[in-house]
């Protein structure tokens, strides 16, 4: 099964290809995106990107993850990631992303998230979609909360970034709520 590819009215959230690794090492490795992220070191060392790139099919394959550049229609330009890391035992997903510093407060993010939640629920019949943010980063919570997902707790001081102590907020969303945020909104 090849890795899938999705489209929004902005929007073609498809698999990186290996071209993309000098845009993934510009974006990712500035130190106002990996500060907003756990799993982004920084720095971002030459060859972490193909290196990162290169994991996505055997991952998928195993449906351990799924892995999208979000990529703007027009001009085809490449500004960010999203991903879901499943648990096929569980069937559930947890949704993280980043965005390029420049595309930040345009609502990408937003609609990647949106799409993908519905590509989870609809497609991968997954029973639950959850994601957590560093609480020094309340606009990720803001994309949470505008795809329907609810606040579920606070983590206090649980992972250390820049070698300081983040509470992790979290949230998630259920499949049958889905079906009732996806009736109240239009797509």
């Amino acid at each position: 099964m090849p890795l899938p590819t999705l489209a929004t009215a902005r929007l073609v959230l498809r698999p990186f290809t290996l071209s993309d690794a000098p845009d993934v090492m510009r974006m990712a490795g500035a130190p106002e995106v990996a500060r907003t992220t756990l799993l982004i070191p920084h720095p971002y060392e030459p060859g972490m990107a193909e290196s990162w790139i290169g994991s996505h099919p055997s991952s998928f394959v195993l449906r351990e993850q799924v892995n999208f550049a979000i990529v703007l229609r027009e001009p085809g330009t490449l500004c960010g990631a999203i991903a879901l890391a499943l648990s096929e035992r569980d069937r559930n997903a947890e949704l993280g992303y980043w965005i390029g510093r420049d595309y930040w407060g345009r609502g990408i993010c937003t609609e990647a998230a949106r799409e993908v939640v519905r590509y989870s629920f609809e497609e991968l019949k997954l029973h639950r979609v959850y994601a957590g943010h560093f609480a020094s980063n309340p606009a990720s919570g803001r994309v949470l909360e505008r795809v329907g997902m609810q606040r579920e707790g606070c983590l206090r001081q649980h992972h250390i970034k820049c070698g300081e102590y983040e509470d992790r907020i979290e949230f998630g969303m259920l499949a049958d709520e889905w079906r009732g945020f996806k009736a109240s909104v239009s797509f």
